[in-house]
């Protein structure tokens, strides 16, 4: 009997899905990406439309010779990386190394945004394209990391020193920080004062209030002296309550962590570096070993930028 075969990127990850679907169905891992730009040169056909020369990725060839092998055995093959642009990309190589080895027609993508069992299912149910334009991007992405990277960097090296690196991200986000310090170094500080009181109302109910006017007039305090002024004079006066008010308010519940603010979250209250929280998530996201249960999936894809 045939079996289908499910290719996605990590060995954890194979793992779970492997046992959601069962016998029918061999899963392999990639183990990330299969092909990319070669290391010791650009890579990057400029005179012809930016076109890039992708290779197999080294140590790659035995992971990619166990997916033809069992492609070649399996009557269907569900391609299943992230469904982010990298994992786009991932597929695209390998229906491209697939085809070219005996698994052209049988073919497809599958999309999941959690591991669980009833999601991988539904997935397998309603198997798709690959999107080209994800493909694009990324290959847009990968290509203009390619340029800036070694075509900026020596450059550099000639104006400071050999080692420094220029980036796609990293330069402009570099430009921020040297904005932002520019920023700081101009500010010039002003002092400011403000003068809250302790009241205790008719019924015995202690409040505080701040200090807003003065004879109906917004006040600034700009010194301590004139604070103390201030605060020295106020038991010496009367203050009535003209009003109190009462209101409802709804507050909604945080909306779902996207990748930055899953990061700052956990730099706040656990201090970790993002590196460590990404790693940490994408475990939970593959499979935890659950005693009960096996390895499940316990939350959902956390490289997003939208919180639906």
């Amino acid at each position: 009997m045939a079996k289908s075969l499910v290719v996605v990127e990590s060995p954890a990850k194979a793992r779970t899905i492997n046992k959601f679907l069962g016998r029918g169905y061999d899963v392999k891992a990639s183990m990330g990406h299969v092909k990319d730009l070669p290391k010791r040169e650009l890579g990057v056909d400029v005179s012809k439309d930016f076109e890039p020369r992708y290779i197999i990725i080294r140590g790659k060839g035995k992971v990619l010779q166990e997916i033809k092998k069992a492609a070649k055995a399996a009557d269907r093959i569900f391609l299943a990386p992230d469904f982010d642009r990298e994992g786009e990309a991932i597929a695209a190589h390998l229906a491209e190394y697939l085809g070219e080895n005996g698994g052209a027609g049988k073919i497809c993508r599958i999309l999941f945004n959690e591991i669980t069992k009833n999601a991988i299912q539904e997935a397998i149910r309603n198997p798709q394209e690959i999107d080209v334009h994800k493909v694009d991007a990324q290959q847009g992405r990968r290509v203009l990391d390619r340029l800036v990277g070694y075509l900026v960097s020596p450059l550099l090296w000639k104006a400071f020193y050999r080692g420094t690196s220029a980036g796609r991200v990293q330069t402009v986000a570099l430009r921020m920080i040297v904005e932002r310090e520019e920023e700081i170094e101009a500010f010039r500080p002003e002092e400011f004062w403000s003068i809250d009181a302790l009241f205790t109302g008719a019924a015995g109910v202690p409040f505080s209030a701040s200090l807003q006017e003065i004879d109906s007039q917004k006040i600034r305090i700009p010194n301590g002296e004139e604070a103390a002024r201030i605060a020295a004079d106020i038991p010496s006066h009367e203050y009535l309550a003209r009003s109190v008010e009462k209101s409802v308010r709804r507050r909604q519940p945080p909306a779902p962590f996207i990748t930055s603010t899953l990061q700052q979250e956990a730099a706040k209250r656990f201090l970790f570096t993002a590196r460590k929280t990404m790693q940490i998530a994408q475990s939970l996201y593959e499979g935890v070993e659950l005693k009960a249960e096996g390895p499940v999936g316990l939350i959902t894809y956390m490289r997003t930028d939208s919180t639906r």
